[in-house]
């Protein structure tokens, strides 16, 4: 059943790739001191981050806790106000849509958070929160909104049953599929996952994942997915970003990045990925040095050079540039020259 919530200005648009595009993104959290909270530095969040989300695929943003995977993806979609950049959606700048537009944006973007418990209303039955966005943003009749929300229901893969639950009468993995079933709702193009699966148990992670892959091809829709855990990513993803403090340091295809890391920080990464055999020989892994550096005092040139086994006295001078390699982009100035970093 078509929702009248999928009709909005966006249809009208020619369609163009990117879908989504970010531009020298910044978020900064002012720190603050004093009786009259004197601005004394920034938290740099987010500094100055490019990525191209093209139409249809699943583009994973992977990194350590703290890096600013979740605020990018916040601001990407309009929750946070950018200190600088741009977003475009479809080539149009978020800065510059209205409110009625952005009202518009809001059916064609939609959000699952990490933690359902937190972000499904208690005190409403499921039938309720997957119908909520529909009485919000269209004018279809009670009728209508019903038998859509049993439709979104079942693609789920839950039962009618379900539909007078509350939250806390639901398994985690219930409660996400709920989570996933409201974003559904508007018939969105853009479906933005805060690491839906990483509160769930292993078993249940894998059919979230694989019936968020099926819902992908059945609904048309572009998934941005954010992570911590490269596994996930492997499974699910067509292409990736990975981000450390603030940065996205390379991006590209999922299959290169496992078969051909360039940048220290990403085997490193892929180092501390469990391997499933009792006879593995970790003496190779990559262990490094040190902790994530403070965010609001950014270590000067790369980033990552306070921690990389192989930084040098120039990668402290200055951040380096994107440089193509094949199909993936990297920000080293010595990804040539570190194939073993042990």
């Amino acid at each position: 059943m078509s929702s009248p919530a999928q009709e909005s200005r966006w249809e009208t648009l020619e369609t163009s790739d990117p879908l989504l595009s970010v531009r020298n993104l910044e978020k900064y959290f002012p720190i603050t001191e004093g009786l009259f909270q004197r601005h004394v530095g920034d938290v740099k969040a987010v500094d100055g981050v490019s990525v191209d989300i093209q139409r249809g695929e699943t583009h994973g943003l992977v990194g350590e806790s703290g890096c600013g995977k979740s605020t990018l993806l916040e601001t990407m979609i309009g929750l946070q106000s950018p200190t600088g950049g741009e977003v475009y959606f479809r080539g149009q700048p978020l800065t510059e849509l209205s409110k009625g537009e952005m009202q518009d944006l809001r059916k064609e973007v939609q959000i699952v958070f990490q933690n359902p418990d937190s972000s499904l209303n208690s005190r409403m039955t499921v039938e309720r929160i997957v119908g909520e966005p529909l009485h919000i943003h269209s004018g279809a009749t009670d009728r209508q909104i019903t038998a859509r929300t049993l439709d979104l229901i079942h693609d789920v893969g839950l039962n009618t049953e379900h539909l007078g639950r509350f939250p806390h009468e639901l398994s985690g993995g219930q409660k996400q599929r709920v989570a996933i079933a409201r974003a559904l709702a508007t018939n969105p193009s853009l479906v933005v996952l805060d690491e839906p699966t990483s509160a769930l148990d292993v078993s249940v992670q894998s059919q979230i994942l694989n019936m968020l892959n099926r819902l992908k091809e059945e609904h048309d829709l572009t998934y941005v997915f954010v992570t911590h855990d490269l596994s996930v990513v492997r499974h699910i993803a067509d292409r990736v970003s990975v981000m450390y403090l603030g940065n996205v340091v390379e991006r590209g295809l999922v299959s290169d990045l496992f078969e051909d890391p360039k940048h220290p920080y990403t085997k490193a990464l892929l180092s501390a990925v469990p391997v499933p055999d009792p006879d593995y020989d970790d003496t190779d892994d990559i262990i490094l040095a040190g902790d994530v550096p403070d965010p609001s005092n950014p270590p000067s040139g790369c980033r990552f050079h306070t921690r990389c086994p192989i930084a040098e006295e120039e990668c402290a001078e200055g951040f380096p540039e994107f440089e193509t390699h094949g199909d993936t982009e990297v920000r080293c100035i010595r990804v040539d020259e570190n194939t073993d970093l042990t």
